[in-house]
């Protein structure tokens, strides 16, 4: 009982102590904070020692002994007056600007104020990848990984609450056992053999029936602060499985957009031969009628040789992106085939909103500040070493030889014990510890700021490129316009006389590498609109992570 007391002088001092730096811990932590309830929780312990067996002045070990119900309701008073030692969390405020410097005078082509929750793909319009974006969640090998590890992380939370409550045994045991070598048809159960001196017994059965229940309290919330840290981890490991569900769906909207861009290529291609193919004839005819060269001829059927070789090499192409597609969506690339398809024409710029609603729309963003969530956890687990560790136990009983008056009251048997323990010195390993816990959340605060550092630079990243690849495709589109008439001019030209065949393969040529730009700013185009889908967190909010009591909801009943 003095290894209560004595606990009883720590908790009545814990609001008005805490390791100072001169004692190993870090200069930055905070004092830990108390339970409120801690007075009212002395008191109506007081209480009901003056009440409990119906007598005053007894010892804690009397009042223990004389019902089971004090020990239970003591060893929850205890539990209400602890504590919890290290510094509680608060998300550290970052410098966020008001607004974005590439969304001047932003306005957005396709709002996607309307688009469904976390279906962001569909503002693009096209069924295919309607169809292939929900695969992703539900058969991505990726993905599945990472909810795994979620329900791993969840796991682990149940693992170290269970620290928190005691653990109940119960034992039982029976032996038959005999002394002596002699044996005699007429000897009693206990003789002696007058002619050897020896003694012997016969068998007897002896038994015990014993339950006990041990605790350690978790007086100054170590292993509390454990079991927050692992809720924190937990929730980071939920906000890593969107992030990996964003991703592997904007990976797979990326390849559609290349898909459907080699399939616009193979179309150009198409067409580049068939043009070049009249153009081939056109020098023959010319030839023949003894008005070109043969070199022209030449020239044409080595300009539809390379368009010829350009569409296959597109084809080629085109085939990597569907199997890519296919793995994403957890198929083997033979069981998923495309069809062709034009590439897609309208370009969806959502909304970019103000910088500091990203905060809380980014999955990694959520992750950096859960993992930062945690590193604070730790700082207290670590703070918790320097207090002693209190460890009660209770085992009761019968215990009879021999067994059949196993459950008389005379055969009953109890025993209540304390244990208090503590490292007087242990060569500066606590307060490294601490030290170490500390500077591990501290990067854990600049990891989290860079975090949001490069989303901000991200979502600038993808405003430009859509701003500036607009303009670019407005010229572009003229550019196509203005190659299509030369080459059209050049032809003429050239039945006419009045220039040379270099002149229609030139204009050509410029044609055939404006429409491959064009193609390609599209594309591009295409491909910063789903980038910026995902930057701005595809419908994600922190939000939807699981709340601890989610987390903690297998459990009955609270510590």
């Amino acid at each position: 009982m003095k290894a209560i007391a004595f606990l009883g002088v720590l908790a009545s001092k814990a609001r008005g102590f805490a390791p100072g730096p001169h004692e190993g811990q870090h200069p930055s932590n905070r004092d830990f904070q108390c339970s409120e309830r801690g007075a009212s929780a002395r008191r109506a312990a007081a209480q009901q020692r003056r009440h409990a067996c119906g007598a005053t002045g007894q010892s804690p070990l009397a009042l223990l002994s004389c019902n089971p119900k004090n020990a239970v309701a003591i060893i929850s008073l205890l539990g209400l007056a602890s504590c919890m030692v290290g510094p509680d969390y608060a998300r550290p405020k970052l410098a966020v600007p008001v607004g974005y410097k590439e969304a001047a005078g932003w306005i957005p082509a396709m709002p996607a104020d309307g688009v469904p929750k976390g279906q962001w793909w569909i503002a693009f319009g096209d069924t295919d990848l309607d169809r292939l974006e929900p695969l992703v969640s539900v058969n991505n090998a990726t993905v599945r990984a990472d909810y795994y590890a979620y329900e791993e992380s969840v796991e682990v939370v149940q693992e170290i609450r269970g620290g928190l409550f005691p653990t109940v045994g119960l034992t039982g045991s029976a032996t038959r056992a005999a002394q002596g070598g002699g044996s005699s048809g007429t000897g009693s159960a206990g003789s002696v053999d007058g002619g050897s001196g020896s003694f012997s017994t016969g068998p007897r059965t002896s038994g015990t029936f014993e339950g006990s229940v041990d605790w350690t309290p978790d007086i100054w919330g170590k292993v509390r602060r454990q079991v927050e840290g692992d809720v924190d981890a937990a929730q980071a490991s939920a906000a890593d499985l969107a992030n990996a569900t964003l991703s592997a769906q904007a990976t797979l909207a990326s390849d559609y957009v290349d898909l459907r861009a080699s399939d616009a290529a193979i179309a150009l291609y198409q067409e580049t031969v068939a043009a070049d193919q009249r153009s081939l004839q056109i020098t023959v005819n010319q030839a023949n009628a003894g008005v070109a060269a043969p070199s022209d001829v030449l020239t044409a059927r080595t300009q539809l040789e390379g368009a010829q070789a350009q569409l296959i090499n597109a084809g080629e192409a085109r085939a990597q992106y569907e199997h890519a597609i296919a793995v994403l969506v957890g198929h083997a690339p033979a069981e998923l085939t495309i069809p062709s398809g034009p590439q897609m024409a309208a370009v969806p710029q959502p909304p970019p909103g103000v910088p500091s609603v990203l905060l809380e729309r980014r999955p990694d963003i959520a992750a950096a500040e859960r993992s930062m969530a945690e590193a604070n956890a730790q700082v207290g687990v670590a703070v918790g070493a320097y207090y002693p560790d209190l460890s009660l136990s209770a085992l009761g009983g019968y215990s009879a030889d021999p067994i059949g008056g196993l459950f008389d009251v005379s055969n009953s048997l109890w025993s209540l014990g304390a244990d208090v323990s503590d490292d007087l010195f242990e060569g500066g390993v606590r307060s490294s510890t601490v030290a170490a816990a500390q500077f591990s959340y501290d990067e854990s605060v600049q990891t989290y700021r860079q975090t949001v550092l490069s989303a901000f630079q991200d979502v600038e990243n993808d405003l430009s490129d859509l701003r500036i690849l607009g303009e670019q495709a407005q010229v572009e589109a003229q550019a196509v316009a203005d190659a299509q008439r030369a080459v059209q001019i050049a032809l003429n030209e050239y039945q006419a006389g009045t220039e040379a065949y270099t002149t229609v393969v030139t204009a050509q040529l410029t044609l055939l590498g404006d429409q491959e730009t064009q193609l390609a700013v599209q594309q591009d185009r295409l491909l910063a609109s789903v980038s910026l889908f995902e930057d701005l967190g595809g419908g994600f909010t922190a939000a939807d992570l699981p709340s601890a009591d989610t987390i903690q909801a297998k459990l009955p009943f609270a510590p």
